[in-house]
């Protein structure tokens, strides 16, 4: 068989979820080469800081906005610049190869404007719960609560298909039941400082989202309800 009727093995990998993986990936890689001299000179040793300052997700300026009914620009930003920062290379990697993962299986079976709702919206409002909730909180980093809606995406998917075949449809719940009872386990080991609110909501609202973003979702959820 000649080599060019052989699939490309990325071929189906959306484009807009590559994305989101190559600036989180990227800006790693930035810090990376600053923190070990190979790229803008002694002041690039503290690039990792400024970026969190800057872009990190603060619970005291979303209290202070809600406090005083300003809303800026540039704390409104955060809640779409916060996913692309993370505080290690393990915690970056790691967000890399979720968003591919996850991210791949969801946007095969949805528009691609479909995807960018499920991991901004989800990021959005994991933030958004977690700011309320702890006005007072450490702040956030990290594309997990994007990931976690884009998780949410994946379970609604697998509801709606084992509905279908007449599965048990608890089934879907399974990856979330694990990445859950993972995140208790090191709560517990190392402590906890309360992020884990802004992944479960992000959760909740990604499920919540797909039956309006997947086609014929929101109808086999009015059918599942009606037969109850």
């Amino acid at each position: 068989m000649s080599e060019h009727n052989d699939p490309a093995p990325f071929n189906a990998l959306p484009p807009l979820i590559a994305a989101i993986a190559l600036i989180i990936f990227g800006a790693e890689l930035i810090f990376q080469a600053g923190a070990r001299g190979m790229a803008g000179g002694p002041a690039a040793v503290g690039w990792r800081a400024e970026a969190i300052e800057q872009y990190a997700f603060s619970n005291r300026a979303l209290a202070w906005m809600v406090d005083t009914g300003n809303w800026r620009f540039d704390f409104l930003s955060r809640f779409f610049t916060y996913p692309f920062v993370h505080v290690s290379f393990m915690h970056a990697a790691f967000a890399t190869v979720m968003v591919l993962a996850i991210g791949k299986f969801v946007g095969e079976r949805v528009t691609q404007w479909a995807v960018l709702v499920l991991f901004f919206g989800s990021s959005v409002v994991g933030a958004a719960t977690f700011g309320l909730l702890y006005p007072n909180g450490p702040g956030l980093i990290g594309a997990f609560p994007g990931i976690y809606g884009l998780i949410g995406g994946f379970t609604c998917l697998m509801w709606l298909y084992l509905g279908l075949v007449g599965e048990n449809q608890a089934r879907a719940f399974s990856m979330i039941g694990v990445l859950l009872a993972l995140q208790l386990f090191f709560a517990l080991l190392y402590g906890n400082d309360k992020t884990w609110v802004a992944d479960v909501t992000g959760f909740v609202a990604g499920f919540a989202m797909s039956f309006v973003l997947i086609p014929g979702g929101w109808r086999m959820l009015r059918d599942k309800l009606r037969q109850r």
